[in-house]
Order: structure tokens, then sequence, then C-alpha cells
């Protein structure tokens, strides 16, 4: 079976095509099918091949918070029909790169051992912003095996300045 990225790509490029108007919302709505999407409850109930379109269709429906517009459930339909479900959250990953291309944005996922208060979170993104030389979309997100630092991902780029990290290149020196 070919990989997610691959069956993912068209639909995200597709929807990317039919909503350069309205780009932001387009995100918000598909952000929340993409999480619905990740249960795997669902996924297992959409891949059951004794589920209709039409249960599926209003199971997802029924979960997501907020009421989708005429375009997101068209766009689901879709998704579902053509037996895509599984590919929704690696479809709304590559929509939202799309996006950022577009605006000069880039995802930063900032993985901490502790919670980083806002104050500390801005620095942090200025001086990321600064580091990869663009403007950065920061989430953070926790990782108590870090010890403590950050470890960055912007893209296929990583800066790991956790006491992890350098535990490990200490152990590499000694051992080598």
């Amino acid at each position: 079976m070919a990989e997610l990225a691959t069956i993912a790509r068209p639909y995200a490029e597709a929807l990317f095509k039919a909503s350069k108007a309205d780009l932001g919302a387009v995100a918000v709505w598909l952000d929340e099918l993409a999480e619905v999407g990740k249960n795997s409850q669902l996924q297992q109930f959409a891949g059951n091949p004794k589920s209709t379109d039409a249960q599926i269709f209003d199971l997802v429906s029924g979960v997501i918070k907020a009421a989708l517009p005429e375009q997101g459930k068209n766009f689901l339909r879709t998704v579902i029909e053509n037996g895509r479900f599984a590919a929704l959250p690696e479809i709304a990953a590559q929509f939202r790169t799309l996006k950022n291309a577009q605006s000069g944005f880039s995802d930063a996922v900032v993985y901490s051992a502790f919670p980083i208060d806002a104050a500390a979170l801005s620095e942090v993104a200025a001086s990321l912003e600064k580091r990869f030389g663009r403007k950065l979309n920061v989430t953070v997100e926790l990782d108590a095996e870090l010890i403590g630092g950050i470890r960055v991902v912007v893209g296929d780029e990583v800066l790991d300045t956790s006491v992890k990290a350098r535990l490990e290149q200490m152990k590499v020196a000694l051992t080598a």
C-alpha cells in the first residue's frame, strides 16, 4: 500500500487550490477533522467493510465540535467515499505546509521537559525565528525524557539543546 503522504498529497493540494480565498477558516475545520481522524476506534469503524459511507460521515459529523461548512462536508464525504479516512491527519499536515509556504511561515514544535510560560515562549520564538531565518508558528509539547532544555523541530530541521542530547554526546565522546 502506498504511504499516507503519497495518498494525502492530492487531497491537500486540491483543497488548497479550492480554498485559496479563505485558507485560515479551512485550516480550522481541517485540523478538527484531523484530530477526529487520529482516533483509532473511528479508524477501525471506517475501515470495517460493514460500515457504510453514510454511517461514517454521520458519526464523524456528530463527533466534531463545530458545524462543518458545506465545503467541509463535501471534502469529508469525498475522503470517506474513497476510503481515505485514515489519511485525514496527513492531509491536514500537508495542507498546513502548503498554507505556511504561501504565507512565509513554518510550523515549529518545541519539545520541553517543563511547561513554558507565554513570556519565555515569545523570547524563544524570537530567537528561533532568527536562527531559522523565517517566521514560525510555535507550539509546545511536553517531553519529560528531555530532562531539561528544549528540542525544536522545524520541518526537517532539528535543534536539540536538551540535557538528554548533551548526555548522549558525552556518552559518545567517552566511549570513543
